[in-house]
């Protein structure tokens, strides 16, 4: 299974070479694509975290105040605490 997991990065890594390409021809800043891709990511992780704050940060492998300051940076809704 290895061998698979190395194969999938290298394809994951050309096709985020071709985007790179692509969104650099079509003129996207750096500012602009940083934010996109966070807002993206953080979406993602906490869609499969099905919105648990702290699932999220220990998936991302970064502290819970750090994801909750960085959802309000983006304009993210970070989920309401009980």
């Amino acid at each position: 299974m290895g061998a698979r997991k190395y194969v999938g990065q290298a394809s994951m890594k050309q096709r985020l070479e071709d985007l790179i390409e692509e969104m650099i021809k079509g003129g996207i800043r750096f500012p602009e694509a940083k934010r996109e891709f966070e807002k993206r990511f953080l979406s993602r992780v906490m869609e499969q975290e099905n919105g648990n704050l702290s699932r999220a940060a220990r998936t991302l492998h970064i502290h819970r105040n750090t994801l909750s300051k960085k959802l309000q940076e983006l304009k993210l809704a970070a989920p309401r605490t009980k």
